[in-house]
């Protein structure tokens, strides 16, 4: 009896004492300073355009980089020539060094985000000012970035395969609250055909699908919290109407030509996309179906996911379309300075990207079909994930 007193009790001192790492606050902390710059980056396009590289958005940017890869590099470092067991035990080699596979990750990805900043410049130097997006330097930095929220959701996993009470209970929030930015890495790479005037697509629809399905398959893998895909999605809606109340209180005006549209203040994100209603059908539904097998979760997980959006953001497009939207909640009236004013985005048209219903809705069952395949590769690199130990 004595005996299993004293092991409850260290049980439950351990439990008490368990702390997330500092390194891991770090990486955190990097990856919301480089989403927060990035939106602020993009709002800076579109209210002045790229005057400098000096911007303070380019400045949290490259504190992502900068802090995950000093912190992380240090962390290999300590773990390669420190004389730590238990460092040594959590560990991986690569290249003679020693450290856990995140924090090589995020180091990695803290050295291209650097290297991305002066070959950036260098680039708007020689091409223009505001080029387009999808440029090398900017793909470098795109690259960065994603390898860095990889990299600490693998060090996530490793402690959570290990930890107990409270101490998993953090861990999951954390892992719930880091994951929110890689699901919406697609929602930027494809921002262009997102907006209001596609909503009416189904090309919308497809590249919704083609990422959602994937990263909310993979979540399922990674945590048994049971409202997991609704918290995720919903720190994304709370943190893109913040940055849509908050941007246009701040004063902006153009610095480039040609400006088409009268600017006075940031221009905000567009209101968020209703995933967080999908989100939640696909978590009160989960009991029905988590314990199939992957294929037939993943034909559960993309028809509920198409429906379940096509229904709120259909008739939601509808009204973000109308004057009535025009305001500081839904911020419809928002412009960059470069879209000229016979756009369909300014005229509030919807561009009709399938001109027969009949294409409309075999796209629309393609968009199905690609989330299924999608879903069904989520789960492998959801398991994948799950088996990390170090």
């Amino acid at each position: 009896m004595a005996q299993s007193a004293t092991i409850a009790w260290s049980e439950q001192t351990a439990e008490r004492t368990a702390r997330i790492p500092w390194y891991l606050w770090t990486c955190v902390i990097a990856i919301t300073s480089a989403s927060t710059g990035g939106i602020w980056d993009i709002s800076w396009h579109k209210s002045i355009g790229r005057d400098t590289f000096w911007t303070a958005p380019h400045m949290l940017i490259q504190l992502c980089g900068i802090l995950a890869g000093i912190s992380c590099g240090y962390l290999i470092l300590s773990a390669t020539f420190g004389k730590s067991r238990a460092a040594l035990a959590a560990s991986v080699r690569i290249w003679g060094f020693r450290g856990p596979l995140g924090a090589f990750a995020c180091a990695w990805g803290g050295v291209a985000m650097v290297v991305s900043a002066p070959f950036d410049n260098w680039w708007h130097a020689a091409y223009g000012l505001d080029v387009k997006v999808l440029s090398p330097p900017h793909v470098l930095l795109i690259f960065g970035i994603l390898v860095i929220r990889v990299g600490t959701l693998l060090m996530i996993m490793a402690l959570l395969h290990h930890a107990e009470g409270k101490f998993r209970t953090k861990l999951n929030a954390l892992l719930i609250y880091t994951y929110t930015f890689l699901l919406v890495t697609s929602f930027g790479v494809f921002q262009e055909f997102l907006i209001r005037n596609y909503m009416h697509s189904a090309l919308f629809y497809m590249l919704m699908t083609l990422g959602s399905c994937f990263f909310l398959a993979g979540l399922y893998r990674m945590t048994d919290f049971c409202w997991a895909a609704t918290a995720t999605t919903g720190f994304y809606t709370v943190m893109n109407l913040a940055y849509c109340w908050i941007l246009p209180l701040f004063p902006a005006e153009p610095k480039l030509g040609p400006v088409y549209q009268h600017v006075t203040h940031f221009v905000p994100p567009d209101f968020p996309i209703l995933v967080i209603v999908p989100a939640f059908l696909l978590d009160w539904s989960r009991p029905y179906w988590q314990r199939w097998g992957y294929w037939a979760r993943a034909a559960v997980i993309a028809p509920v996911f198409v429906v379940g959006l096509l229904a709120v953001q259909w008739p939601l497009a509808d009204f973000l379309m109308t004057p009535a939207a025009h305001n500081w909640f839904f911020v419809s009236g928002n412009f960059p300075f470069f879209v000229p004013g016979t756009t369909d985005w300014v005229r509030n048209v919807f561009t009709q990207v399938e001109p027969t219903a009949a294409l409309f809705w075999r796209r629309l069952a393609f968009a199905v079909i690609l989330g299924i395949v999608t879903g069904r590769a989520g789960f492998s690199w959801g398991n994948w994930m799950r088996q990390v130990r170090r």
